[in-house]
């Protein structure tokens, strides 16, 4: 009766987890951040996403990695732009290693965004391919 009941708790605990993931994109996607755009915004977005990627805090490098997007096409560098969907994606993919019910879709979109952008260096082209390779096991198409 206890393992069921734990079992129960722990299922919980992980839809919630994968909730909140999505719920975090979503929001971020639709506000609009009040910061202007510039290089320095876009400095400080960077250094915020891989200090709470370091510390395994996915959810917020995610939001830090999406304004780092935001910067980046304000200042008109898609090739920026290219690592940031990137490396958003890999804080999704992170959590699904975490968590595998994590939904990798958000992931998905972000790499074939990253993939269509013409000025992705090649570096970052197989980055986002690799990445997208690994999303496409866990999504039925």
């Amino acid at each position: 009766m206890k393992k069921g009941i734990w079992a129960c708790l722990v299922i919980s605990l992980l839809v919630g987890v994968c909730l909140a993931l999505s719920a975090g994109i979503e929001a971020w996607e639709r506000q609009e951040s009040n910061l202007p755009i510039s290089w320095d915004n876009w400095r400080e977005a960077k250094a915020s996403a891989e200090k709470y990627d370091a510390e395994g805090d996915y959810t917020r490098a995610l939001q830090y990695y999406l304004e780092y997007i935001r910067q980046a096409e304000g200042l008109g560098r898609s090739d920026i732009v290219a690592w940031g969907k990137n490396n958003a994606a890999y804080m999704i993919i992170k959590q699904h290693k975490k968590d595998p019910t994590t939904d990798l879709a958000p992931a998905k979109k972000l790499l074939e965004e990253g993939l269509s952008i013409a000025e992705a260096s090649e570096d970052c082209k197989l980055k986002l391919q690799s990445n997208l390779e690994y999303v496409k096991m866990f999504i039925k198409e």
